[in-house]
């Protein structure tokens, strides 16, 4: 069997069975191998047990109270991180469990990463493309680069390097911002983060059975008005350290 050029490390919490069923046939299909990281379950966990959580900031910064299934993302992504720096490879991919891979989904991003050699973080998947500003193009024809405006949303697959996964568990271990939106303020943890274009997986038909949270869960936890001017001041400011980032960082 021949090598593979990145290892695939899989977030995937105990009662999802039918995402790791599907996640496991696309991996005998396309000869994936993937190492499953048991996630956190933040729904089966009380808020009194969780760890490492800074409860008023993240009021501060967000402007509402965490859902459980954003502490168990965050926590497992961390978890995964971990894993994969304990295994000591010098770059892997992460996926959550919603994603639907291809035959070409390794090569594009071993293909991304050696377009853009000094990236230590590459996002594959993203919702929004505010202001994207292109970097490189890889062999496979993905442009690489990074946007103005965000944050993006959607950390279902991305690409770390060994220092950026490093400087992503230190910067990150107290959680005061949902991960998605976390994650991708390089400007913060003095990290070299990029993304694709567009996506170079899909999702599968299982994503629309949500883990996180819906729309009402969202909207039941904000603060009220005036108490979510912090969280509108804070966004500002971070508004213009992206832009500042992406106009001066290489």
């Amino acid at each position: 069997m021949p090598v593979q050029p990145l290892p695939v490390y899989l977030i995937n919490i105990d009662r999802a069975t039918d995402r790791l069923a599907e996640i496991q046939r696309q991996s005998d299909q396309f000869g994936i191998r993937i190492e499953r990281v048991e996630g956190v379950d933040g729904a089966l966990l009380p808020p009194a047990q969780w760890i490492d959580v800074d409860h008023d900031r993240f009021r501060r910064r967000h402007g509402r109270v965490i859902l459980p299934g954003e502490y168990g993302c965050y926590r497992s992504h961390l978890m995964a991180l971990r894993q994969f720096l304990a295994d000591g490879g010098d770059s892997a991919v992460i996926i959550e469990d919603d994603v639907a891979l291809d035959g070409d989904f390794l090569d594009r991003a071993m293909a991304a990463k050696e377009a853009a050699p000094n990236a230590e973080v590459i996002k594959f998947v993203n919702h929004r493309w505010g202001g994207f500003r292109p970097a490189a193009r890889s062999r496979t024809g993905d442009v690489i680069g990074r946007c103005l405006f965000g944050p993006q949303g959607s950390t279902a697959c991305y690409l770390v390097t060994r220092s950026g996964a490093e400087k992503i568990v230190k910067s990150l271990a107290i959680m005061s911002l949902p991960w998605d939106v976390a994650v991708e303020r390089g400007w913060d943890m003095r990290t070299s983060i990029f993304t694709t274009r567009a996506n170079i997986v899909g999702f599968s038909p299982l994503q629309k059975t949500t883990m996180i949270g819906w729309r009402r869960d969202y909207r039941a936890a904000k603060s009220a008005a005036w108490r979510r001017l912090p969280a509108h001041l804070f966004r500002t400011l971070d508004f213009f350290r992206r832009i500042a980032y992406v106009l001066t960082t290489p």
